[in-house]
């Protein structure tokens, strides 16, 4: 990439995150806190559920005792009807991962997904992340420990539902920014552990040329050593292509893919009218120019996913709320469910917006359906 493109991503970067002068390693934990963030530490021994808080019949926070984070971490559930720690019969599995710099409450908090899943007969798990977590199993200097966001989602909260709620094994996964490429990378690192991933403006590949300095930027603004999660990217590289969608993109054969982001940051039809810009919004173009690679890969491999690059709009729930809802029969006939909608997901769109700024053209192609806008 040329030097004036490579400086236009830094810029957006620098805008996205609000680049801090200096990186910050994170303070030491006193004692009977979680170095990983404000949670309790862990108790000892192995994962297990320490409380239960129900909300009504069909939501439950559970508390989860996880080695791999050293931490007590919260995990919400959204139950089915019928449910029962003592049915004799198990349920397809839906886990909704979180953005960056929020929790667990995200989905419930800011959508209707409670009353859209009323009557499907899944469990709907949100776990914990962390601010900054990344999904990650953090590299720490090669030392490895805690956080281990990766062991705790896909094995021991996993393992913890399966002994005890009832999970089965038909899995889909969807996430929204940092969420979206937690729910690409665990599919694509754990092959057969779901049927489908929903990415919904995330960054699907982590290498590109300004992607580093955007992720290692984002982790300093959250007071985090930038080097601590992956390590450096040219030294660590290896380390850098095991945490990289794009690079693992063989891995996604056979699965149901739906990936989505705006291309512009431009305010949208979802937008109030008046609403401020701001340089969040960045992160729409950012995620798209890493889908493209992502898809581009995919499609060497004859893997087809829907793909949804929508022109304007801007790094903000309602644009994730619809495309959840798109992909939504996606996951019901992944997870063997029938459903009850009849609209399609829609083709993807092509814009220019940083493209043109970049001198890229999309190796997509639109086929099919009509336009959403």
């Amino acid at each position: 990439m040329r030097p004036a493109r490579r400086g236009f991503l830094v810029l957006a970067t620098a805008l996205l995150v609000g680049l801090p002068s200096t990186a910050h390693a994170a303070p030491a934990a006193p004692s009977g806190k979680s170095p990983s963030g404000p949670w309790p530490a862990a108790k000892p021994g192995g994962a297990r559920v320490v409380k239960e808080r129900w909300f009504g019949l069909r939501m439950v926070d559970i508390t989860v005792s996880s080695p791999s984070v050293n931490a007590m971490l919260p995990v919400r559930l959204l139950v089915p009807r019928g449910w029962s720690k003592k049915a004799k019969r198990t349920w397809p599995v839906l886990y909704m991962l979180h953005g960056g710099a929020d929790n667990y409450t995200a989905w419930t908090r800011m959508t209707d997904i409670a009353a859209m899943t009323e009557n499907v007969d899944a469990i709907i798990v949100m776990p914990e992340a962390g601010r900054a977590g990344n999904y990650t199993d953090w590299y720490n200097g090669g030392k490895g420990g805690a956080p281990g966001w990766e062991t705790f989602h896909t094995y021991e909260l996993r393992r913890l539902l399966e002994t005890g709620y009832r999970a089965g094994s038909r899995r889909a996964v969807a996430g929204l920014s940092m969420g979206a490429y937690g729910a690409m990378k665990y599919a694509a690192r754990h092959p057969g552990m779901f049927r489908f991933a929903g990415s919904y403006s995330g960054v699907m590949s982590t290498r590109l040329p300004g992607i580093p300095e955007l992720i290692m930027n984002a982790q300093a603004a959250e007071r985090q050593d930038p080097k601590a999660m992956w390590g450096d990217p040219i030294r660590n590289r290896n380390v850098w292509r095991a945490n990289d969608p794009a690079y693992l993109a063989r891995n996604l054969r056979g699965m149901s893919l739906y990936i989505s982001s705006g291309t512009t940051s431009r305010l949208g039809e979802l937008d109030p009218p008046g609403a401020p810009w701001s340089p969040a919004h960045l992160s729409e173009p950012l995620s798209a120019y890493t889908a493209k690679d992502l898809v581009a890969k995919l499609r060497r491999y004859g893997v087809r996913p829907v793909v949804h690059l929508y022109k304007d709009g801007t790094h903000t729930w309602p644009y994730w709320t619809r495309e959840f809802k798109r992909s939504f029969p996606m996951i019901l006939s992944a997870l063997g469910l029938e459903s009850s909608s009849e609209e399609a997901p829609p083709p993807q769109e092509e814009d220019e917006g940083i493209w043109g700024l970049l001198g890229h053209r999309s190796p997509i192609t639109v086929s099919g359906g009509e336009s959403s806008r």
